[in-house]
């Protein structure tokens, strides 16, 4: 195991039955980093323990004026600093790598299910809480990991020192190895008070973090609204929460790091005592004394690594437990039972599992829950009401599970989606949600994604009416003499505005040119003008490919093949544009924006009219 090594090809499958089963998980999937750290930590710890043992036959020697036995202890403690040395340096660099190596695996396992889960992730998850499971968190759950095997190896070499006293020195050496299991274990009823409290600190930390990110995420809405210092008030008071909690943790902490260095100062006390008497009595020799005061001075260090674990395991358990209930997503649900005249998800998925996942996958795109058919080659478009609900079809069409009830699944040729890898799935159906990311990186590298090869990185720019946004970068450009292509986007484009990213998204999912595009109001953000141009470069660029928007703008719906009206759950009406606006009271209110009622009085008023002059 190296670093060098890393990433991992496949960072495995993870226990994610519980917090301290993942961390066993991960534990054991370093186990050869681990035995190698606690090999190197036993030397070190070894080589420390042997110290007093030199020094004790030196200090004996030059009482007995015995130059042979000086030259041996010099030797042995010369001995036992090479060992110290190359332990610790050895040590340093296993445990590092541990702790890197169980970072970098829990972060690979988070990419893998962000890749999986998509915009759907957030959905579940708060987004402030996925933020602390992939920095702080990560860090947290490589500590433990690391600490792990040096806790082992103290543990070995107290029990090596203890063993050892008895043997050299029975009188004294039963002293310290009674009350060493009393210094471990003494802090045990400490623990489960600094552990809520610690639990308390981390979730109070996890909604200030979620806060912090929401207001970050909106501050251009607050600040049109003015409610920058009411959100700012709310950032202070959680901060507070989070200060008095960990102030409280501290505190707890502190009490047990004092009665780890009590009771070692009462065990020395009580060697040094019962020693020095002994030592009046001539039953021991003072080189043994000095040996065995030496050994239990040097014993603080492995007993320190006691009070490590327990904070390492502390502080690791609730961060753990927060990786394990991200990285227990699962994209595919359980098939329902819904009587549809379609297969189920499963049912559908194996009788379609003869034919090629990845290739060659095409019909039309029909779901099964609301009825939704958009046919091959065509250009649908879908109005929908209420705005969140179009958001959930629109990822259920692209086969990524939203919600927790089992619908069945997209059909794409009769294919379960669901049923497909991730990857086939995701060739076959794009989805472009209505508030779709940019990456830092200059524009080059943000058109630069898996594709067809049939649509240019220029066309996919002009029928996405971007030229506003390349003439904006090059003007930008500092060091590109002028290429657009060239100059850098910020983190999500906050140097562009809300219709700048928006097109430049939509240009990236038209170079991508997948087999269907699902856009869910993908000109929300730009003026009429715009949008018009947008939507016949939109008809222009994928003709003959199946594309499916969902919007309510008349200038969309004008140039769509086919339009759907999906009302309650369910397909309500199909038509044109325009037929429908003069027949569908519930369309029209939609799209007009007007009151059902008032569309539907309107309604009756044309189809008088119409009679009458008929």
């Amino acid at each position: 195991m190296q670093i060098r090594d890393l990433p991992y090809t496949d960072p495995g499958e993870p226990d994610v039955r519980s917090g301290p089963r993942f961390l066993l998980w991960l534990g054991l999937g370093q186990l050869g980093g681990q035995l190698r750290s606690m090999a190197w930590g036993l030397l070190h710890q070894c080589g420390i323990a042997g110290l007093p043992l030199g020094v004790g036959i030196a200090v004996q020697a030059v009482i007995d004026r015995s130059g042979t036995r000086l030259a041996l202890a010099g030797g042995l403690i010369a001995l036992m600093g090479a060992a110290i040395a190359v332990g610790d340096t050895m040590l340093h660099r296993t445990a590092v790598t541990n702790w890197i190596t169980a970072a970098a695996r829990v972060q690979q396992l988070l990419a893998r299910k962000t890749a999986e889960l998509g915009s759907v992730l957030t959905r579940r998850v708060a987004a402030g809480e996925v933020v602390a499971v992939s920095t702080g968190d990560v860090e947290k759950i490589g500590w433990f990991v690391e600490a792990l095997s040096r806790f082992a190896a103290a543990a070995t070499a107290l029990v090596i020192i203890c063993v050892g006293l008895v043997l050299y020195q029975p009188a004294l050496g039963v002293v310290v190895a009674a009350g060493v299991p009393v210094m471990a274990l003494a802090v045990l009823p400490l623990l489960p008070p600094a552990t809520r409290r610690a639990d308390t600190q981390r979730e109070k930390a996890g909604r200030a973090t979620e806060l912090a990110s929401d207001t970050v995420a909106g501050l251009r809405v607050l600040r049109g609204i003015g409610g920058e210092e009411l959100f700012l008030g709310r950032y202070r008071e959680a901060s507070q929460e989070v200060r008095r909690a960990a102030v409280r943790s501290a505190r707890m902490w502190s009490l047990i790091s004092a009665v780890q260095v009590l009771l070692p100062g009462v065990l020395l006390i009580t060697v040094v005592w019962y020693g020095a008497a002994l030592a009046r009595d001539g039953r021991i020799q003072v080189g043994e004394l000095v040996t065995v005061y030496s050994a239990v001075t040097l014993m603080l260090f492995p007993l320190r690594h006691f009070e490590e674990i327990a904070m390492a395991y502390s502080f690791s358990r609730p961060s753990a437990k927060r990786a394990a209930r991200v990285l227990a997503l699962r994209r595919v649900t359980d098939p329902s039972g819904t009587d549809t005249g379609v297969p189920s998800r499963t049912a559908a998925a194996r009788a379609g599992s003869s034919r090629p996942a990845a290739e060659g996958l095409s019909g039309d795109l029909y779901d099964p829950a609301t009825g939704l058919l958009a046919p091959e080659g065509r250009f649908t478009a879908v109005v929908c009401g209420d705005p969140d609900a179009a958001g959930r079809l629109a990822e259920h069409l692209g086969g990524h599970a939203t919600e927790a009830d089992a619908m069945a699944s997209a059909l794409l040729g009769g294919v379960a989606l669901d049923g497909l890898p991730l990857a086939a799935a995701r060739a076959a159906v794009l989805v472009q949600d209505k508030d779709p990311v940019l990456l830092s990186g200059t524009l080059h590298e943000l058109l630069d994604v898996p594709s067809s090869g049939k649509v240019a990185a220029d066309e996919a720019l002009a029928a996405a009416q971007c030229g506003d946004v390349l003439d904006a970068l090059a003007q930008a450009s500092v060091d590109t003499d002028g290429d657009p292509m060239r100059t850098r986007i910020t983190e999500r484009g906050r140097s562009l505005s809300g219709g700048q990213r928006q097109r430049l998204a939509l240009a990236r999912s038209l170079v991508t040119d997948p087999e269907v595009l699902v856009l869910d109001e993908p000109t929300s953000a730009v003026d009429s003008h715009t949008e018009s141009r947008v939507a016949g470069g939109i008809k222009r660029l994928r003709a003959g490919r199946t594309t499916v928007v969902f919007s309510s703008s008349p200038l969309l719906l004008d140039l769509a093949d086919r339009v759907v009206l999906v009302h309650d759950g369910e397909v309500a009406s199909v038509g044109v544009h325009r037929d429908l606006m003069r027949t569908d009271h519930h369309y029209r209110a939609v799209v007009t924006r007007e009151t059902d009622e008032s569309a539907r009085t309107e309604e009756t008023q044309s189809l008088e009219k119409w009679e009458e002059t008929a």
